[in-house]
């Protein structure tokens, strides 16, 4: 089995890969370090599994997602991510995930998991399914859950206390565009600043980059 394993830490993707290939000796992993690496190694080299954490440098990790599901549907992606499932599982099983990890969960999980997409299936942790079901069962969405994924990417990282500037360095953005999105998402939640939304992002606990 060829695994891709997509993260932009370097110690992160070799634990994941030992993890993996120490496991079962029939899985074989490959390394990339950003989207672009990423989009090189599936055009160069076919793979059973790409493994891809949401916070990625330049763009974010669902809008890889979207662009791997368009060009190789086939392909089973499996998320894994330090943020807390109520946060990304629903957004990136829209987006055509197979399935969705916390790297906090156990080296068997991730073994079981990836073994489950490879095979067909999709796999949500235990406590990904009762996030969900949570989440169905309130009568009425928040705001921050109509948001779309760069204008949430924009709220948790503000949430953070990084400035326009920095968040345009991050994402590769002009300066302009990440304040036109900063606008966007003040004014789908009803909020007059950074300060309030700030506030917003505590009160809802949604948390910043990891």
């Amino acid at each position: 089995m060829r695994v891709l394993v997509v993260d932009d830490h370097p110690v992160v993707r070799q634990g994941l890969r030992r993890t993996l290939e120490s496991a079962d000796h029939h899985i074989q992993c490959s390394e990339a370090g950003d989207a672009e690496e990423c989009i090189a190694r599936l055009k160069a080299e076919s793979f059973d599994v790409a493994i891809l954490d949401v916070s990625l440098p330049g763009r974010s990790g669902v809008e890889l997602l979207k662009q791997i599901h368009r060009q190789w549907p086939k392909l089973p992606v499996l998320i894994l991510t330090m943020y807390p499932e109520e946060q990304y599982a629903v957004r990136v099983l829209k987006a055509g995930a197979a399935g969705f990890l916390n790297k906090r969960g156990a080296a068997t999980e991730l073994v079981e998991a990836v073994r489950k997409v490879a095979a067909g299936g999709r796999y949500l942790s235990p406590a990904v399914a009762e996030s969900m079901a949570a989440a169905m069962a309130r009568p009425e969405r928040p705001a921050h859950e109509l948001l779309s994924d760069r204008e949430f990417q924009i709220l948790r990282l503000i949430a953070a206390g990084s400035r326009v500037s920095d968040i345009a360095a991050k994402l590769a953005l002009s300066v302009n565009t990440v304040s036109t999105y900063r606008v966007r998402v003040l004014r789908k939640l009803n909020l007059r600043h950074n300060g309030e939304l700030m506030h917003y992002a505590v009160e809802h606990g949604i948390s910043g980059p990891e």
